[in-house]
């Protein structure tokens, strides 16, 4: 991408979200410390373990190249995380990074399991190069669900990663069930993004790639802009 995010742009894009989840009763905030993000997420009820990608024991984020989104309540009580994380494939692809086990693991010889697998037949994870932006680890707690949170925090880590990074890629791993009942909003999609097995982490599974590019993420913001006009 050649054009600079315009800070004012992205501001009221976000503002506008982040009032949208005080309306909910959520209080969100960004932090960077993956350390931190791991200690709050160990110790939330009902999420799962937090993948190896946002996890600083098994793939260090340097300062800069990822952040998370933390919500609260109204009695500060954890509802809702949510993490994003900068991948240079200057000199690979999404497909290549995912069947390496490089995305998950700094160094798979040293941290995987002899059958750790992850197998990618999206067609369009190969043509993925470049700055791609991976958002995951997505939890919200049961009695804030169905009331569209995921796609707010969605949209809020759209706007700090276009302003972070101006991505050439935004892309993510949702569950077939997920698609069929429009929990997420998604601009693209394809089977077999991530035919995965993790054996020491407990991970099975079989998602869809989602993803939006760098010009469709910054036509959102600037769409939105034009609308509040």
């Amino acid at each position: 991408m050649t054009c600079l995010a315009n800070p004012l742009q992205v501001s009221r894009f976000l503002q506008a979200y982040d009032a949208a989840a005080v309306r909910k009763g959520i209080k969100l905030s960004i932090g960077f410390d993956f350390d931190e993000y791991v200690s709050i997420t160990r110790t939330t009820p009902t999420k799962r373990r937090t993948y190896p990608n946002f996890r600083p024991d098994r793939s260090p984020i340097r300062l800069g190249e990822g952040y998370w989104v933390l919500g609260v309540n109204r009695n500060n009580e954890v509802v809702a995380v949510y993490a994003a994380r900068l991948y240079d494939l200057s000199q690979s692809n999404f497909a290549e990074h995912l069947e390496s086990l490089k995305a998950f693991y700094a160094d798979p010889i040293m941290h995987a399991h002899p059958q750790d697998r992850c197998t990618c037949i999206a067609p369009s994870a190969k043509k993925m190069i470049g700055k791609v932006a991976y958002h995951g680890d997505l939890w919200v707690r049961k009695d804030f669900r169905k009331q569209g949170i995921p796609e707010i925090i969605g949209r809020i880590a759209s706007g700090v990663s276009f302003a972070l990074w101006e991505p050439d890629y935004v892309c993510a791993f949702v569950a077939n069930w997920a698609l069929e009942k429009g929990v997420y909003e998604i601009t693209h999609h394809e089977p077999g993004g991530a035919i995965i097995r993790l054996v020491e982490e407990e991970i099975v599974g079989n998602d869809w790639l989602t993803w939006t590019t760098g010009e469709e993420l910054r036509s959102v913001v600037d769409r939105h802009d034009r609308i509040e006009l």
